[in-house]
């Protein structure tokens, strides 16, 4: 049986009353002060970054869910964030390197668990044209970093659900040229 996706929030967060109830399938209400929080999913962005050889860049995970899996560098947009600033940002966090052009290829839908909640996002791919690709290190949630000919890529080795969908996506897919 699914539980409401915002069955552990107990409380209100604007009055602090705990008769805070299900609405609907995506909301709760207060029946104290009748605030009403919806429950959207959060931006997520992935970077795809392929270099001169046609190897994709890819990370081995540092941190849990799925930690020691690979996974394609990216993360949460922060608030006042654009997606495109955020894959950036991550980008350079995890593998040092900046990213000078970049290009929308499709979204997936994931939950991220995080914390003992499942995490709603969106997944927002995108192709990013790296300077200077062999200057990758690993850093922040990346423990390693590899470059594997797309022939060698294998989907299943991914370790979150929405990687994985959408590496089968992209290996399904010619990747255009940025």
């Amino acid at each position: 049986m699914a539980h409401h996706p915002l069955e552990k929030f107990r409380f209100c967060p604007l009055c602090g009353s705990d008769r805070f109830v299900e609405n609907n399938n995506k909301s709760k209400r207060c029946q104290a002060c009748g605030f009403v929080y919806y429950f959207n999913p959060s931006a997520s962005t992935v970077a795809v970054i392929v270099n001169e050889k046609n190897e994709l860049l890819v990370v081995r995970r540092a941190k849990e869910p799925a930690m020691g899996t690979l996974d394609l560098p990216g993360g949460f947009s922060d608030c006042y964030e654009t997606s495109e600033e955020g894959v950036v940002r991550e980008v350079k966090e995890e593998t040092g390197l900046c990213v000078d052009k970049l290009m929308f290829l499709f979204s997936v839908p994931n939950i991220y668990p995080f914390g003992g909640l499942d995490v709603h996002t969106i997944d927002m791919f995108y192709l990013c044209h790296v300077n200077s690709a062999k200057n990758a290190i690993a850093a922040d949630d990346a423990a390693e970093i590899m470059w594997i000919p797309w022939d060698e890529v294998r989907p299943e080795t991914f370790g979150l659900t929405s990687i994985r969908d959408g590496v089968q996506q992209l290996l399904a897919k010619k990747i255009p040229n940025i």
